[in-house]
């Protein structure tokens, strides 16, 4: 998934970001709130992590904003405040949860688990199409009883894809869902990550899954569901 997490103490973001990026999220993290604002303006992400004490802009007000823009992705809140009425304000302010700090490692990675599992295609720890399944807890692509194994970028970008089946994605879209903001990457690190992933998909027959649309991007669509469009036009 492609999280912001947004905590103003260095002591915390940064074992955190190691944290969920060891789960295989990218995950921009920023201490300030304003580019925090900007961010949530510029890319969509499938999770926000908020330090309610933010200095400047709350993680309470970034919440509000967020909702107010029409974006639906889940909200998780991280805060010292512990009362009943902070929860409420918390969950009113358009949260869909609450870690009271200090919390364990091992209880924000369950917590982003359990979020992530509003995906319509959630299926246990998988995400599909059609026959095609991948494991999310140990990078492994599964069709017709065959499994291979992925590295970190090729499950990340196969992820991506299976979040958005059947919609064209843009070169930039894509670029912005896979590297973190301060990362620039290089001209043709795109291509050559889509080349590899095609080349493990064709050890299980779907290389042709993986659609170039020229001049814009790539398209994830289903062998049969290629063959449906094909037939249709005829």
């Amino acid at each position: 998934m492609r999280i912001l997490l947004v905590e103003d103490d260095p002591t915390q973001l940064e074992p955190l970001q190691k944290a969920l990026s060891r789960a295989l999220h990218v995950v921009d993290g920023i201490k300030d709130s304003h580019d925090a604002q900007w961010l949530i303006a510029q890319k969509e992400y499938d999770l926000l992590i908020l330090d309610w004490m933010l200095p400047r802009v709350s993680g309470i007000s970034l919440c509000r904003q967020y909702r107010a823009a029409g974006k639906t992705s889940p909200v998780l809140i991280l805060t010292a405040k512990d009362a009943i009425p902070d929860r409420v304000t918390g969950l009113d302010a358009g949260a869909d949860d609450y870690l009271v700090k200090p919390f364990s490692v091992v209880e924000l990675l369950a917590r982003v688990r359990a979020l992530a599992r509003r995906s319509p295609l959630w299926n246990g720890d998988t995400l599909d199409l059609a026959d095609l399944k991948l494991h999310l807890d140990n990078l492994t692509l599964e069709r017709q009883g065959n499994i291979i194994q992925l590295s970190k970028r090729e499950f990340q970008l196969l992820e991506y894809f299976l979040r958005h089946p059947n919609r064209i994605l843009t070169h930039a879209q894509i670029e912005h869902a896979l590297w973190e903001w301060d990362t620039e990457p290089e001209s043709n690190a795109l291509s050559k990550l889509v080349r590899r992933l095609r080349h493990r998909l064709d050890s299980i027959g779907a290389a042709d899954w993986v659609e170039s649309v020229y001049g814009v991007g790539y398209r994830l669509r289903a062998q049969e569901d290629v063959c449906s469009a094909a037939a249709a036009a005829t």
